[in-house]
């Protein structure tokens, strides 16, 4: 199955002179083993390549992140960018439907991917000596993806499938939808993932094409190989079949800012078949991935809410048992994102009361901050989570790559560490009042009510 997410711009091109040189990496400001090795190189055409040699094993992960996502759309093509996910396994003009994977498996690789606001990402696993192989798939369907007919039509069902079992038949999907819906009042963000129902089936084969043109283009994308790979193997495969795939024109950047909300908006989605009511916020936080604030951010939603000790799980779930689960989560990508906090409340749960509990513990850490015990313990967590990717040659290539495409420059993957260190409790403190105040949240409201009475006389 390929992923959704429900929570990336970057000019690559450079002179033709200079597209081809390799450049080795300044030391990294953490000093992760094996870093030092690490090589990237742009092509002429702006696709950004960049390599880790990892001879651990004998295996290597290959990433391609493309700058689509819903962000990148608009009204009557919503949910294109989570589309083209489907359609990219779905055959070319060398290929056919399934063979992708096909020759993947037979190769003894597997892959996946997923759609977000920001980003379009698609990665495989494949032992190292499957590694032109993987080149020449992934060269063909960024050069000739096919659109045949019945192909569009049949994954235009999957994607409504898709919508159904993870928005319309879900609770927190359908009330995510909404607040997302209501939060943002300009900006492209607040068009859901996987699109709205009525363009999912008015798509048009020109509008596929062009979005595929745009977006799916060398000079839109980043490429990251980490594993048991040398360098100059990987850029000599991309010289070979990905060098020929033509630069596009930039896509149109996104430029529309969200205005400063001004006052709380509240909404009620009530559902006949929904077993328990869901309390959710979203705040507007004003930050984006690589603002100097982020690191504040992810500290301020570890202590709210990671583990069994974070204060909304012992205030809503263990003390006041008013929740059966209690969490917190913020989205950053090109443009600022929403942090969330949520209660899944149990069978006839009290809604008023657990609004009413999670508002006094965020006005609690907004007023009093956080303790050095519970900074400390959310450094240990972020810290424990930047090492335990960077022992795994997924973790390793994601974290480049996401550096790249979302900071400029994969060489800030390593300024983490250092960054979360640097975050006093006072700026964490100073955060919370900044971000968890009534007037900056959408309050979601999902309420189960009675299905409605069947029509007898129309039943008869």
């Amino acid at each position: 199955m390929r992923l959704l997410s429900i929570a990336c711009a970057l000019a690559l091109g450079t002179a033709a002179c200079a597209a081809h040189a390799a450049t080795s990496v300044a030391a990294p400001t953490t000093a992760v083993p094996g870093s030092e090795t690490i090589s990237s190189k742009t092509l002429a055409n702006g696709l950004k390549i960049i390599v880790w040699p990892d001879h651990d094993i004998p295996n290597a992960n290959f990433y391609t992140f493309y700058k689509a996502g819903s962000r990148n759309e608009h009204a009557g093509i919503t949910g294109l960018a989570h589309f083209f996910e489907h359609m990219m396994f779905n055959g070319t003009t060398k290929r056919a439907p399934g063979e992708f994977d096909r020759t993947m498996e037979a190769a003894g690789g597997s892959n996946n991917a997923s759609t977000s606001n920001d980003l379009t990402i698609y990665t495989d696993w494949f032992p190292s000596s499957a590694l032109e192989a993987i080149f020449d798939l992934e060269g063909d369907r960024m050069a000739n993806l096919s659109f045949d007919p019945k192909v569009v039509e049949s994954e235009r069902g999957v994607v409504y499938s898709e919508r159904r079992s993870s928005v319309d038949n879900d609770s927190m999907g359908t009330l995510m939808e909404q607040m997302q819906a209501t939060a943002y009042v300009a900006h492209p963000y607040q068009i859901p993932t996987i699109g709205w129902p009525s363009d999912i089936e008015r798509w048009k084969t020109e509008d596929l094409k062009q979005f595929f043109k745009t977006y799916y283009a060398p000079n839109n994308a980043v490429l990251v190989v980490a594993g048991d790979v040398e360098p100059a193997q990987v850029f000599a495969l991309a010289d070979k079949y990905l060098a020929a795939l033509p630069r596009q024109p930039e896509p149109a950047p996104v430029t529309t800012v969200e205005p400063e909300q001004l006052g709380e908006r509240r909404i009620v989605v009530e559902r006949s078949d929904a077993q328990s009511p869901i309390l959710a916020y979203a705040f507007h936080s004003g930050i984006g991935a690589g603002s100097k604030d982020y690191p504040a951010l992810e500290l301020l939603t570890t202590i709210l809410a990671r583990g069994d000790s974070s204060r909304l799980h012992q205030r809503l779930v263990e003390r006041e048992q008013a929740a059966v689960n209690a969490g917190a989560f913020a989205e950053a990508g090109f443009d600022p994102g929403l942090l969330w906090v949520y209660a899944m409340l149990p069978p006839g749960g009290d809604l008023a009361k657990a609004e009413a509990l999670l508002d006094d513990e965020l006005a609690k850490i907004a007023r009093g901050g956080v303790t050095a015990a519970e900074l400390e313990k959310a450094r240990n967590l972020q810290l424990s989570a930047f090492w335990r990717g960077m022992a795994t040659i997924n973790g390793k290539a994601r974290a480049l790559g996401t550096a790249e495409v979302f900071e400029g420059d994969y060489r800030k993957a390593f300024n983490e560490p250092a960054a979360f260190e640097a975050v006093t409790a006072a700026q964490v403190q100073a955060l919370a009042a900044k971000i968890l105040r009534r007037q900056n949240r959408t309050t979601g409201l999902l309420q189960p009510v009675a299905a409605p009475a069947a029509n007898k006389e129309g039943a008869r």
